[in-house]
């Protein structure tokens, strides 16, 4: 099939497209490409979550506007099946890889699903067939690790098929609704290919749609996470700095920012998620060793240290009331990365926690979006020394102070993501400590 032909079938409908991966990317970008009219297949390595999908059920817990209701309408109409049988993509036309692409320790990518996706679809697909990396990558991966393995057994790029890269701009709590409202750059090894892509992501994107080579399609999208990573740590560095000089944070970025063109955002407790704090290395992988990084390195510095700096802030506090660590009880409020989530990839709260244990601390755990943690919360606070507030769920901000302070042994809030008036927390009779909030903004 040429790539004419299947632009036409793009645009008709009649392609039938795979998509590998089924979590918090492919699983939205399959409902929505269902809902749009193609007929979808989705492959996925745990047969748990491939069961629940054919049963129309969301494997996601978090709050996902729209994504439940979508995918029992898909699965219902028969236009979206899910699979771990990669032999099934034989018959599709185009084939999206959503998979994870995480980094090791030493922060070099780690392309284990990545690199198992391509040598499994190198032996099932047929000519004329579009793949598209939508995983977020380093730059150079589609040339030096995606084309290799896919030609590994002969076939070529451009002539017995098609490759692109289309990163993903999605997050937990926003999937849909940032999969239809978010420009993309399709990014190929031919402006043919950038524009059959273009024709594809156009059912279901109403932004931008920017043709682009792959280099630069790996470039936008690591750029734009590492861009953020920076501007989360110069407002953490910031809160570190109205701490200890007497300001507030929120009182400084809201004066800040009411100048043009300025835009603080907002400190907390850490950056999670499995995006912001791998992506900015897989930009600095693409130019390894051949300059130095500084900039890159000391933003996630900066972030990797905000929630060690709330255990710190947690043991002062602990200490000024005369409760020595070892023996203190305390309750950590949110385990998720990103409020009203499941999502627990990378959380600041488990560094937290890490850290409490270390001392000798008991650390309680309560999180009303993960199932390991959804425990009655008044319980959690009996006999407690002290709540660490990490996470911004909603379910939080409704709480009455003055019952959180009933529960308690000893009254210390110490509030990593500013949920609490500090005012009101004080009135209900806490210690209150909050991220950014200095001595004499105290008052």
């Amino acid at each position: 099939m040429s790539l004419s032909e299947l632009q036409s079938k793009i645009e008709q409908r009649t392609a039938i497209v795979g998509v590998i991966g089924l979590g918090y990317v492919g699983l939205p970008v399959a409902c929505a490409l269902a809902s749009a009219g193609f007929q979808v297949i989705g492959v996925d390595v745990k047969a748990e979550r491939v069961a629940l999908i054919n049963q129309g059920c969301n494997p996601i817990d978090g709050a996902e506007p729209g994504l439940t209701e979508l995918l029992a309408k898909s699965v219902d109409a028969r236009r979206l099946c899910a699979t771990v049988n990669y032999n099934d993509l034989a018959q599709a036309d185009v084939i999206l890889i959503d998979v994870e692409t995480p980094v090791d320790e030493t922060h070099s990518p780690q392309y284990i699903a990545l690199a198992h996706a391509c040598q499994k679809l190198a032996q099932v697909i047929r000519k004329g067939t579009l793949v598209i990396v939508e995983s977020t990558i380093a730059p150079g991966t589609m040339q030096d690790v995606v084309r290799p393995l896919l030609e590994g057994l002969g076939k070529k790029v451009n002539i017995d098929f098609f490759l692109g890269a289309c990163p993903e701009r999605v997050m937990p709590g926003k999937l849909l609704a940032n999969l239809h409202s978010m420009s993309r750059v399709c990014g190929a090894y031919s402006s043919e290919t950038s524009a059959a892509m273009i024709a594809l992501y156009r059912h279901i994107v109403a932004a931008d749609l920017d043709a682009a080579d792959c280099i630069t399609a790996e470039l936008v999208k690591t750029a734009e996470n590492a861009y953020r990573d920076v501007n989360i740590a110069f407002a953490n560095e910031l809160a570190l700095i109205c701490e200890v000089t007497g300001g507030d944070f929120l009182r400084v970025r809201e004066l800040v920012n009411k100048s043009p063109g300025r835009n603080v955002l907002f400190a907390g407790a850490g950056v999670g998620g499995h995006c912001i704090p791998k992506d900015p290395w897989l930009l600095a992988a693409g130019a390894r060793d051949k300059i130095a990084m500084r900039l890159i390195p000391a933003a996630r510095a900066v972030n990797d240290s905000m929630p060690l700096h709330i255990a710190t802030l947690t043991r002062h506090a602990l200490e000024s009331a005369g409760v020595d660590i070892t023996t203190a009880r305390i309750v950590v409020m949110g385990y998720a990365y990103l409020e009203n989530s499941d999502d627990t990839r990378n959380s600041p709260s488990a560094a937290l926690v890490t850290q409490l244990q270390a001392w000798g601390a008991t650390v309680i755990i309560h999180d009303p979006w993960v199932p390991e943690y959804k425990t009655d919360l008044m319980q959690c606070l009996n006999d407690g020394d002290a709540i660490v507030v990490m996470v911004a769920h909603r379910d939080y901000k409704t709480i009455d102070l003055a019952v959180l302070r009933e529960h308690l042994r000893t009254p210390i809030l110490i509030d990593g993501r500013r949920v609490f008036d500090a005012q009101l927390a004080r009135s209900a009779g806490f210690s209150y400590f909050g991220v950014g909030q200095g001595k004499v903004a105290e008052g």
